[in-house]
């Protein structure tokens, strides 16, 4: 059933990973989706095999941003549901931190999706739906994680207040969090076959449900989010990884 008919989508990050499984998963429930990405040949790549329309944007900077923003108005008009999905792997211990490491994280994770909201809300539909993507690492304390974790943290605290401010009109802002999940990311590590089924038995030796999520489990959740059935729920963070921060 088409439960999102009618309904124009915006997925950034869309060319790969939950990004893409969740453009996949809006497209069939009846949505017209935008996907964007960083890179040209990658989001062309995409778009043709989705069937979407596919939009360069650097989420990293805030002048692709307002771009992208202007020209998904002109050419669209206003949006009903926006997954701020894109983001960065990174980090390192506090002690050895740089600034090129942590702008390279927060510019991306935090700043990125933090502007994106705001340059969008313009052009959201009164009783939208906004999903951020974010992280269960927010609940839990591990080292040489502190940058990735606290752009997690600080998008989980924007999208309670968002939901506060946008409420008014209607506009629905929650957060999913999923753990390890298998995607592409996992496979760009640099680790050589042995080290990376080692790091897939290390994770769900660490998950209560003994497995590790799939794109589309969160893809999922996203078009739940976007849709009538959870048209009380705003302000809300679910976490999807199989137990793993209990």
């Amino acid at each position: 059933m088409e439960t999102l008919k009618g309904k124009k989508a915006l997925v950034t990050g869309g060319n790969s990973g939950i990004g893409y499984a969740a453009a996949k998963e809006l497209k069939a429930q009846g949505a017209a989706v935008i996907i964007t990405g960083r890179r040209e040949n990658a989001i062309r790549e995409a778009a043709t095999e989705l069937g979407v329309t596919g939009l360069v944007s650097d989420q990293g900077k805030v002048a692709d941003i307002e771009s992208l923003a202007k020209k998904v108005s002109e050419q669209f008009g206003k949006l009903d549901i926006l997954f701020i999905n894109a983001g960065v792997l990174g980090g390192a211990g506090i002690e050895t931190a740089t600034e090129s490491d942590f702008d390279y994280v927060i510019d991306v994770n935090f700043k990125g999706a933090y502007f994106t909201l705001s340059k969008f809300i313009p052009i959201l539909n009164d009783g939208a739906s906004v999903v951020f993507l974010s992280s269960n690492v927010v609940g839990m304390n591990g080292a040489n994680t502190s940058m990735y974790t606290s752009s997690k943290a600080a998008l989980n605290a924007v999208m309670k207040i968002a939901a506060i401010e946008l409420a008014p009109r209607k506009i629905r802002v929650n957060a999913i969090s999923p753990g390890p999940t298998q995607t592409e990311i996992l496979n760009k590590m640099g680790l050589d076959p042995a080290a990376r089924l080692a790091l897939d038995d290390w994770m769900i030796e660490r998950i209560p449900l003994k497995k590790i999520g799939s794109a589309d489990d969160v893809a999922k959740m996203v078009t739940y989010f976007s849709g009538d059935a959870s048209s009380f729920i705003t302000g809300a963070e679910i976490v999807m990884d199989g137990g793993m921060s209990l």
